[in-house]
Order: C-alpha cells, then structure tokens, then sequence
C-alpha cells in the first residue's frame, strides 16, 4: 500500500464508520423490530385455525422467501411508482427489509413455538387458562429462548442486507463507499475497507450473541 492509497483509507474510514452508526445500524434495528412483529402475528395465524387468514399468511412467506431481496425493493421503489405509489428510499428500505425478516422470521418463530411440549398446553388448560392465556403466560416465553440464537443470526444477517438498499439510492454505509469509488478511482481498496466495517459491526453481535445464549442456558439450567 501507497501513501496515497494510505491517505485514502485515513479519509474514507471515519466516514463510513459515521455512515454504518448513523445509518446501517438504525436500519437495521427499525426493520428488525417492525420485521419482528410481522414474524410473530405471521407463526400465530399460520398456526391458527382461521382458513383465510392462513392462506393470506402462507401466500404472504411464500412470495417473500421465494423471490430474491433485490428484485422486492425494486418493485417497491421503482415498480410502485407505476401505480401511484411514491415512496422515499428509506421508507422503501423499511418496508423491504421488514417484510423479508417478518417471513423469515415467522418460520422460526413458528418451529419454536410447535417445539414446545404438548403437555404444555394441557397443563396450561388443567389450570384454568384460555388458550390465549397459556399461549401468552406459557407457551411464548419459552418459544422465545429456543427462537432467540436463530433470531439473532438473521439479526447478524440483516446488517449485511442493508447494503442492497443502496440499489435504491439510500445512502448508507455501501453507498457511501461506492461515492468514494466514483470519487478515488480505487474500488479494491474501498470495498475492503467497507467489507472489514461490515466485519467490525457483525463480530460485535456474535459476541453479544454468545453472552444472550450463555445466559438463556445458565436461565434454562437454573
């Protein structure tokens, strides 16, 4: 490495680590929390024994999870538009992501939630409890430990996806690094430098990741 191209990574790198905190990483938390609460109302009604809503909730995974990101956030800010439909980038980047973490993650929250013990649910019912009641004070809280190390990979999996969104010109923290391509001529270097950010952020969250596992197993244990 040259000292231009080592005077490059000095002026590029605070700027796309500002980018990736003011910009990835709340994305990332917005959509995985919106994405969340489509997870969890998606697994109860595929679970449900309401006939049109499941269909409606199957149909909805199904397209979700057999189409790719890309060509979602197209349709969503270059194929709405079309309809009358004008949304920002980042409210397309919202809506995008969400709804490809609601599908994912309903799948998990639904095997997690049918992992759990029949007995369960008849206990639940010897005590008095609806069916809400047991799903609500019983059967959820312990979905919820099985379903967290699996959540917490698509978690992991979601910072890197938030790079598509710059397909929609949302500046974040990979568009910003294409900016700096346009500008330094120098993709190589760039792209690694973006590439060991996206690292830098995703080996913070495995480490997190193994302490909430840790914990939950020292919980179970207990």
């Amino acid at each position: 490495m040259d000292d231009r191209q080592i005077q490059i990574v000095m002026d590029t790198f605070w700027p796309l680590l500002k980018a990736g905190v003011l910009y990835t990483i709340p994305l990332t938390l917005i959509t995985f929390a919106l994405g969340l609460i489509i997870a969890v109302i998606t697994a109860l009604i595929r679970l449900s024994s309401w006939r049109i809503p499941k269909l409606i909730a199957g149909f909805y995974v199904w397209i979700i999870r057999g189409t790719p990101l890309l060509v979602q956030l197209f349709i969503i800010f270059y194929g709405l538009p079309s309809a009358g439909i004008i949304l920002s980038p980042y409210i397309s980047a919202i809506i995008g992501l969400s709804l490809s973490v609601g599908a994912y993650g309903s799948e998990i929250v639904r095997a997690a939630i049918l992992s759990i013990q029949k007995g369960q649910w008849e206990a639940s019912y010897s005590l008095g409890m609806t069916r809400l009641q047991a799903l609500r004070r019983i059967i959820l809280p312990q979905a919820a430990r099985v379903s967290i190390p699996p959540l917490g990979n698509s978690f992991i999996s979601l910072v890197k996806d938030t790079s598509l969104v710059s397909v929609i010109t949302f500046v974040e923290m990979f568009k910003k690094s294409t900016q700096y391509v346009a500008y330094y001529y120098e993709p190589l270097l760039i792209y690694c430098e973006v590439g060991v950010i996206y690292l830098l952020f995703c080996s913070v969250l495995s480490v997190l990741q193994n302490k909430v596992e840790k914990r939950l197993e020292r919980f179970s244990a207990s």
